[in-house]
Formats: C-alpha cells, structure tokens, sequence
C-alpha cells in the first residue's frame, strides 16, 4: 500500500512530482485564503470607521445647539431677551474707545512704561504683547468650542466627561510648574487637551465632604451658563477620591494683578479699561441674577476672581462659593464666607444671603478699580485703613479727585469719575434694600450722566414743589391785592 502511494507521488507531470503539485496548489489555496480574510477584515473596519463618522459629527453639533437651548429656556426668554438687547445695545458705543484703534490700541488698553519698547511687547507678530490689536467677538456662542475634537462625549448636553488619564496628560501629570492658581479650595493647572487647545484644571482639595460639597456647587451653578463674561466650564471628572473641573483658559491675568502692578510688564490699564472690564462683571452678575432661574449668588466676587482675556473683557471666575436662589425665595441662610473686605455688613452679621450680597461686593470692586488699593490695607494711616469708609469722607470733603488710582496716566473726565464713584456708593450702601440691582448698575455705567440717589431725586423733587407752591402763593397775593395788581399793571404795560 504504501508502496504503491509512493510510486502514485513519484510520477511526473509537467516536470513536477506529483507530491511537489500537491503541496504547492494547498500553499496557493493558504494564501487566497488567508488573502481574503485579511480584505474582509479591514473592510468592516473601514465601514465601521465611515459609520462612526456621521454620528459623532452630528452628535457634537446636536450637543451645541443643546447647550443654547439650555440657557432659552431655563430663563424667562422676554425679559432675558429684552435685558441682553438693553446690555449689548450701546455696547460698541462704550467699549474701549483707543483698543478699537487698531495700530493705536496698545496705548488704549493699557499705557506702557517705556514708550519706545520695540519688539515682542510692541505687539510684534502677536507675542507676549499682543494686545495690541483690539477685535471684540461679535458672536461669542457660535465661536469654535474648545471641545472640537474630543472623543467620547459625555451624556450632559453641556459639556465632557474627562478621565483622571486624560487631565494626568493635559498638565504633564500635574507638574508644579503648570500651576497658575492656589486657593483655599484647590489648585488650577495649565493643560493642553489632546486637540491643541488650553484649558485650567482645578483640582479640587481632597477634604473629607468638601470636595464633593464645592464639585457639585460648581457644577450645578455653572454647567448650563453661557455668557461671554463668565468662564466656561468645559467639563469635570470623578475618578475615586478625585474631582477635577476643566474651565476654558485665559491667559491675560485677573484684575487683581493688572491693578497691583504684578502684569507692570505690559502696563497698567487705562480708565476706559478699567470701566470695560467692571461693566461685563456687572452684565455677568445681571444675567446670573436677573436672567435665569434659579438665580445664582456667586458670593465670592473680588478682583482675583475677575480674569481678563485678550480683548480686555472680564470673566467671572471661581464658582466654588455660590449658592442658588429658588424662585420665590428672597434669601437664604447659610454659613457666612467670602473674602474678608468684599463681604456685605448683613450678610456677615446674620447669615442672610441674597443677590444684594453680590451687589454691595461689586460695588467695593468699582471702588478697588477707580483708586487702585486694597478694600483693606493696615499698611496705611488708620483713617483709610478701611477703603470704602475712607472713601465716603473724602467724597463728603468733595475731595473725590484724590481718590483716583495714580497709576492712571489720563486721568478721566470729573463727570465720568462722579458717575463712577456714585454707582459705587449706591451699591456698598449699608442698607440691603437701598442697593440697586445689577442690570440697574450697568445702566449707571453705560448712562452719559451720574445716577441720583434717592434721596437725592427725592430732595430735588421737594423744591421743584416748594418752587411751585411759592410761585402760585404769590399769585394768589397779587390776584387779591389791588394795588398789587395796579402796579403790575403800571409795571406792564398794554
């Protein structure tokens, strides 16, 4: 038998052995076979891949149009309508009037020390000194979103769900040397996601029942909230004992250091900067209280949590102490804190927490940005130790030109400096009930005049009535004296 199979492989065909055919028609059939397989596979994954396309597109831009949708309709859409028309109408009007010069802008939004500086600060080819050229966004929401690119959205219409991975590689694996921020309730880290763009990462203080407290503070207060002078809240991640939160980055400084000197290197900003950053807060604040519900006390607003970006429009930041206020209630009661100096004297004294505490904090903001000092410095003689009572006296002395920051080089206008100066008054007053609302504030700021207390419209109301009851007074005299009348007559003749 096997001889005779042997004989049967050892015939030749076509020069070949039997054998030697077989073997190589099987390694022909392998190799279509293992060819095919290879084709089929890398032809379902490249279906796979142009599926997946068009619904990760989509779904990126469906996520957007949620996030607009979110803001519509968490507020009242007339009245915030009809207050963002009245924020944004004279907004070109009352912008920065030397930034919006082009090659002139460096001049208006901040004044340099050294004149000639030539180079980067010069503003040359956009680099440390590119502030000086002045393009306000005219369409800010429709603005390409930091998150272009990323995989993986989370399920919140608002924003991404990182891994503790993903934010380890965006700050270098939070390098000291990506740090921009230290507070009381976290650190802030420079990062760059996987797409290019640059964000901050607040990684938040692992205290036991804190950090989950200040997370969903934040996130609850912030996640929906579009406005272009707030910081946007990108995303979060919860991973273990780990709670981080993604803002968009802004890299032009906080308020605090452009007043302070620290941003000396760039210059000190000018009046109508300073105005231009204090009325987005106040629009900011307006809209948080004011436009959506519910409304939203950020309790901590002071001039390190005001950052400010390319275009010099300031963004709220630091959401970790804010509280929301539900329809129907006007305040709530809650452990007092803040910033020592910046806390409203009802709020500090009883716990009562409302919109006004906001109000009276801005107002000592307005007053930080027109004279350049500390709410509290015991650095200075004992009368203006405190900044807000030293400076009622020197209103009252009708000193208020010695209250403006030295480091402005023009000085403003007497109107412009009144006009800021009793904004700022009406809101520190000591009575709650007597401070303005914040959309009111802006009007003040935009206003070409100087807004009147109440007293005030009250005192000019009492003698343009007194004027008048002594004007028909003397008319009644005349009418019931003859000789009044004759000599009147005499006096004018027909």
């Amino acid at each position: 038998m096997a001889s005779d199979l042997n004989q049967t492989l050892s015939k030749t065909y076509i020069g070949l052995q039997l054998w030697v055919i077989i073997v190589i028609g099987l390694g022909l059939i392998f190799g279509v076979v293992l060819g095919l397989s290879l084709w089929l596979s890398f032809r379902k994954k490249s279906r796979r891949s142009n599926d997946m396309l068009p619904v990760s597109q989509p779904a990126y831009i469906s996520e957007e149009i949620k996030e607009i949708r979110v803001d519509q309709a968490s507020a009242n859409n007339a009245f915030r309508d009809t207050l963002h028309d009245k924020f944004n109408e004279r907004e070109s009007e009352n912008g920065l009037i030397n930034i919006e010069h082009g090659d002139d802008s460096e001049s208006g939004s901040f004044n340099h020390l050294e004149k000639d500086v030539k180079g980067p600060q010069s503003g040359e080819d956009g680099g440390t000194g590119a502030v000086s050229t002045y393009k306000p966004s005219s369409h800010p929401l429709t603005a390409p979103s930091p998150l272009c690119g990323l995989p993986e959205f989370s399920q919140l219409g608002w924003g991404h769900w990182f891994t503790l991975r993903d934010l380890q590689q965006a700050t270098n694996r939070f390098s000291r040397d990506n740090i921009i921020g230290d507070g009381g309730y976290g650190i802030v880290y420079k990062g760059n996601l996987i797409n290019g763009n640059p964000v901050a990462v607040k990684k938040l203080l692992n205290n036991p029942g804190q950090a989950d407290k200040d997370f969903r503070v934040e996130v609850e207060a912030i996640g929906h909230v579009r406005h272009k002078n707030l910081v946007r809240l990108l995303g979060y991640c919860i991973e273990g004992t780990q709670r981080l939160l993604v803002y968009e980055y802004v890299n032009n400084g906080n308020l605090e250091q452009w007043l302070r000197g620290d941003m000396s290197h760039k210059g000190y900003l000018t009046w109508e900067a300073r105005i231009k950053i204090l009325l987005g807060t106040a629009k900011a604040l307006a809209y948080l209280h004011e436009a959506i519900e519910p409304k939203v006390v950020h309790r901590d607003i002071k001039s390190s949590n005001i950052l400010i970006d390319d275009n010099f429009d300031g963004k709220i930041s630091d959401f970790g102490l804010a509280k929301l206020l539900g329809d129907g209630k006007s305040y709530i009661t809650t452990r007092v804190m803040g910033t020592f100096g910046y806390v409203a004297p009802e709020y500090a004294n009883s716990g009562l927490l409302n919109e006004k505490s906001d109000v009276y904090s801005f107002g000592v903001l307005l007053l930080e940005a027109i004279t350049g000092r500390y709410p509290v410095d015991y650095g200075r003689p004992q009368p203006e130790v405190n900044m807000v009572e030293w400076l009622k006296m020197m209103v009252q002395q009708r000193r208020s030109e010695e209250v403006v920051d030295p480091n402005i080089e023009t000085r403003p206008s007497t109107s412009a400096l009144k006009r800021a100066l009793l904004t700022a008054l009406r809101c520190v007053d000591p009575d709650a009930e007597k401070r303005p609302k914040m959309s009111q504030v802006v009007r003040m700021l935009e206003s070409e005049e100087y807004p009147l207390s109440r007293e005030d419209r009250r005192r000019r109301r009492n003698q343009n009535t007194e004027a008048e009851q002594q004007m028909d007074n003397s008319d009644v005299h005349q009418s019931n004296d003859p000789d009044s009348r004759l000599e009147s007559r005499k006096d004018h003749p027909k």
